[in-house]
């Protein structure tokens, strides 16, 4: 039977999560069988699962002939002599790039201490053999390149002051964004790496199957290991050949604002921000202590809902970074809602933390909890709406919103909750 209203087609397939999602297990195991838990295993944890999404993704998928990498395989490449001016321009300006991320770094305190060290020290050692690894792989690219003159370049024709007018300033920003983004992130996730890996590889299995508390929060922690690892896979692989590139950065200040004040050092929601929302409570397991059944049902939804936003990652495969647009994913969870992630973590927060019931019985504390846990869903709201201003400039993402609204079960629940009718007729016309 046809499908009269099929799903827009993914940018990616859920065979490179999955890749990626063997070999991480298979190196957990190795490394809870020699009791390698320390930041190296972890490093090696992000190749583990890395390599196998490179490979199912050239081998299989092929992604390296998507028009969408902006490469020409056919016929012979250009000269290098044909390259070089345009080249050493965006060498100029890559290098230029990573000296300015360097003394961010340098400025900012909070990345030369606590678990920061880590990415700092991984950073500085990488340098020397980034640097000279840059300029043969700018020179074969470019030689492939339909269009060598991207943003790279027109930044470079910036930082090294050329012909007035070669430098598109337009250009110039969206290099600036998505390099932030990937100088941003990638420090935080690479700095979280050795700490999620070694909480799953220092579990004793007979302590995880003691109880119900604990096998659930063994495999929480071990979802949650899947999704830093994956996530910190896609802001190290960048790269045109693997269509995995930011092809755009969300340029919108409100979408950078939502995002930072969910992540260190601007954190709001953790343990005494403006919005936490733990003062005076507990954790779902203290209040189910001496109730097997409820902590079995309570732990379970738990794994479940942290089960969805580790698949979200995974679905994400080479592609997965906050703040840009590296192809539209439509699998997978993407089927159900368009932010799976957002979704599933801000019921997770409210399962767990049951911010209602309080230790001290105050209903102050109470009623200041659930206020600044909504506060928090709020953040998350308004990080889905920037993210879907930024994405409806692609008339892939507005086809696949069009048919999520007709065709998604939790946008489709939202409507009939909130009574709001949709224009069937006028979503069901394609994306212009």
């Amino acid at each position: 039977m046809i499908n009269a209203d099929p799903c827009p087609k993914s940018a990616g397939s859920h065979g490179v999560g999955i890749a990626g999602l063997a070999g991480l297990g298979l190196w957990t195991l190795v490394a809870r069988h020699y009791g390698m838990n320390g930041p190296n295993a972890g490093l090696a944890a992000v190749v583990a699962c890395g390599l196998p999404m490179v490979l199912w993704s050239l081998v299989v998928d092929k992604v390296h002939r998507n028009a969408s990498t902006g490469i020409d395989w056919r016929g012979p490449a250009r000269g290098v002599r044909d390259v070089l001016d345009i080249s050493i321009v965006k060498i100029a300006g890559l290098w230029a790039t990573w000296l300015g991320i360097a003394i961010f770094y340098c400025l900012a305190r909070w990345y030369w201490s606590g678990n920061y060290r880590f990415s700092m020290d991984l950073f500085m050692a990488a340098a020397p053999w980034l640097l000279v690894a840059s300029v043969p792989y700018i020179l074969w690219i470019d030689r492939r390149l339909v269009n060598p003159k991207d943003a790279s370049y027109h930044f470079g024709q910036w930082v090294i002051g050329g012909v007035a007018g070669q430098a598109d300033m337009g250009q110039v920003a969206h290099h600036a964004r998505a390099w932030a983004v990937k100088g941003f992130f990638l420090a935080f996730m690479l700095s979280i790496v050795p700490g999620n890996f070694a909480s799953v590889v220092e579990w004793r299995i007979e302590d995880a199957f003691a109880h119900p508390v604990a096998l659930a929060g063994f495999l929480i922690a071990i979802m949650f290991m899947i999704d830093v690892c994956l996530a910190t896979v896609g802001y190290i692989l960048t790269f045109k050949p693997l269509d995995s590139h930011i092809r755009t950065a969300n340029p919108y200040l409100g979408g950078w604002l939502a995002a930072l004040m969910c992540y260190p050092p601007f954190v709001l929601m953790g343990g005494g921000g403006p919005l936490d929302y733990h003062n005076g409570g507990a954790e779902w397991d203290y209040w189910t202590q001496g109730s097997s059944a409820l902590q079995w049902i309570l732990g379970g939804w738990l794994v479940l809902l942290t089960g969805i936003y580790a698949w979200a990652t995974v679905a994400f495969g080479l592609r997965f970074s906050n703040l840009t647009h590296r192809g539209i994913l439509t699998h997978g969870p993407y089927r159900w809602t368009r932010h799976p992630a957002y979704l599933s973590k801000n019921l997770f927060w409210w399962f767990s933390a049951l911010p209602f019931l309080t230790i001290s019985g105050s209903l102050t504390d109470m009623v200041r909890n659930c206020a600044m846990l909504a506060l928090t869903n709020a953040v998350y709201y308004w990080r889905a709406r920037t993210e879907e201003q930024h994405l409806s400039a692609d008339p892939d993402y507005r086809a696949y919103s069009a048919w999520m609204e007709r065709n998604a079960p939790v946008p489709r629940f939202f409507a009939w909750l909130t009574g709001k009718k949709r224009a069937m007729a006028v979503m069901a016309q394609p994306a212009e």
